[in-house]
Parts: C-alpha cells; sequence; structure tokens
C-alpha cells in the first residue's frame, strides 16, 4: 500500500506542477492525499463510465490527463455528468488525479511518446522554455524520420501507428517529407515554431478550418485527432508508476473516453 500522494509525485518527478500553464488545474483535484491505496487506473478522460469501472474493480485511485474539474463548480448537484463523477467519487472513497500541461511541457511526455509512437528520431522540443538552470521543458517535439516519404506514405505512417480512423490535412506540395514537428492535443499555437524549424510537416489536433490556409505552401499539415495524438499518454502514466512502485498495480481503462466519432 502507498499513499495517494507518493503515486503522484513519482509523476511530478519527471512533470513537477509548477510546469502546469497558468490557465491548468492538474494535479489531486478530489480526495486525501494520505489515503492508502493499493492500485491505480489510469485514462485519458475521467468520466462517469470510468468512475463506474474504478467502483466494480475496486480503484480507490484514478489518474487521468485531462482534468475532471476545470472550471470551477458552483455546485455539486447530479445535475451533468463531471459532477455526477465527482459525487461518485467522494462517495466511493476514490481520489482523482490530473497530470495535463505539466506533463505535455516534459521532455519525457505527451509529445515525447508521440514522436516515439510516429517513428523519429532526434528528438528536441519544439518551443524550449528554460524552467531551472539544469532543466529545459517546453512544448511540442521535433525530429526526424529514418528515411523522407512522400506525404501519402507519411499519412499512411501516422494512420496505421496512431490507429486513427481519418486524417484531415492541408493541400499536399509534392514533397518528401523528413523532418516532423508534433504536439498532442491542441497545438496549432506553436506553428510559427513548426515553420522556424523548417518542418516538413506538422502533426497535432484540433485544427480549425481556416487555420489550414496558414501552412502556406510551406508545410503539410495534418489534424490526426485530439484524443489520437493524447492517447499514448495512459501508458507513460502507467510507466512511470510501474517503473517506480513496482509491486503497485496499475491498469489502463478500458472505457473508450474518445467523444468523437467518425462515420465513413
Amino acid at each position: 500500500m502507498n499513499k495517494v500522494s507518493e503515486i503522484i509525485g513519482c509523476i511530478t518527478d519527471i512533470a513537477p506542477l509548477k510546469w502546469q500553464e497558468s490557465w491548468d488545474n492538474a494535479g489531486l483535484l478530489v480526495g486525501d492525499a494520505n489515503m492508502l491505496v493499493d492500485k491505480a487506473l489510469v485514462t485519458l478522460d475521467v468520466t462517469e463510465a470510468v468512475i463506474d469501472e474504478a467502483i466494480e474493480k475496486g480503484f480507490h485511485l484514478v489518474i487521468s490527463h485531462h482534468p475532471v474539474i476545470y472550471r470551477p463548480l458552483k455546485h455539486l448537484l447530479p445535475e451533468n455528468t463531471i459532477e455526477r463523477a465527482i459525487m461518485k467519487a467522494i462517495k466511493n472513497d476514490i481520489a482523482i488525479a490530473c497530470m495535463h500541461t505539466n506533463l505535455d511541457n516534459s521532455y519525457l511526455g505527451v509529445s515525447k511518446w508521440l514522436a516515439d509512437k510516429i517513428g523519429l528520431k532526434n528528438l528536441e522540443i519544439l518551443e524550449p522554455m528554460k524552467v531551472e538552470e539544469d532543466v529545459v521543458t517546453g512544448g511540442g517535439m521535433v525530429g526526424e524520420l529514418e528515411k523522407a516519404m512522400d506525404e501519402k506514405e507519411f499519412l499512411f505512417l501516422v494512420k496505421k501507428n496512431l490507429g486513427c480512423d481519418a486524417l484531415r490535412h492541408s493541400d499536399f506540395l509534392g514533397r518528401k517529407i523528413k523532418k516532423i514537428a508534433v504536439c498532442g492535443g491542441s497545438g496549432f499555437f506553436l506553428l510559427d515554431n513548426v515553420k522556424r524549424c523548417k518542418a516538413d510537416a506538422y502533426v497535432t489536433a484540433d485544427i480549425k478550418y481556416h487555420d489550414f490556409f496558414e501552412a502556406d505552401g510551406q508545410l503539410l499539415l495534418v489534424d490526426a485527432g485530439h484524443y489520437e495524438t493524447e492517447q499514448f499518454t495512459k501508458e507513460l502514466i502507467a510507466d512511470v508508476i510501474i517503473k517506480k512502485f513496482c509491486n503497485f498495480a496499475v491498469s489502463i481503462s478500458s472505457v473508450k473516453t474518445n467523444s468523437i466519432n467518425y462515420f465513413v
């Protein structure tokens, strides 16, 4: 048995909470930091179905990427799915911790796992931000494929390796793809950094219609989906905990929390 704070602590060792963005709400959001637990359920999002799974399987700690409490709650009533999930967690002594932009901004975090899944090498942080004298953190990642490939071949690679149902992309430019920038989740805000590093393609999510024009003949802009580009965060969190606490049980939730479906 370990304290909730000890389990959370091994994640914040590689992604301190002070690295989160000012608008974020990462950390322990529900429950007692001193409560003893013997296993954790890891998910990308906290939904009612995830809490039901935790109750059914006897988990008293749920760790997610996205915060279950993001906007301020004016009350706690069974009027919407977030409030019902929190109420169920409290009633069943389930602590909920969320590791969001602190994990996005870690070199060992979300974008590195995305880059690894695509198969990029020679990785560097896309938007580096020096936090401490010997630690560099920041958003996104840039790296290279082992060998250049044409645009369609690259899109097939991304679709296969991320398990995407579909990809949205800017116009083909008829160029080879070698240098790739990535950012898990909503990463369009990093496009200027992508252009400065002269990447051939940028894989991220939540790109709006008019944003695709910003590719401007300079690169291939690829929207692979928010869930799809962040899904490996579950493996990341589980891996960190298991390496630190070899006798602590960690399970990845079997609940599909991707809120977007495709009719093809």
